[in-house]
């Protein structure tokens, strides 16, 4: 698992590409507080090598909690930035900071 920032300068944006290792998996997804926890926002395309990959526009100036979703578990992508406990989850999430 992977995430690449780029920095727009002329926009508020960053674009975020989130890839994920998984062979054997049918279908992945990112989700988070950017895109209001939902897999069909947050679709990754699977590649020829197995790999799960999608670019997403978030909002800069910003932290995001986040998790993947892979064949319906979540996943948190230990190259976050840091990891923080969600009481509503009732465990750690992934953190974004863009």
């Amino acid at each position: 698992m992977s995430i690449k920032k780029q920095f727009i300068k002329t926009k508020p944006v960053c674009k975020v590409t989130f890839t994920v290792d998984a062979k054997d998996a049918n279908t992945a997804s990112v989700v988070g507080d950017f895109n209001n926890w939902s897999p069909s926002e947050g679709e990754l395309s699977k590649l020829k090598n197995g790999t799960f990959k999608g670019v997403f526009d978030i909002n800069k100036d910003a932290t995001y909690e986040f998790k993947y979703v892979v064949d319906g578990v979540y996943v948190n992508d230990q190259e976050a930035d840091y990891f923080i406990w969600n009481e509503f989850a009732g465990t750690e999430n992934g953190v974004l900071e863009v």
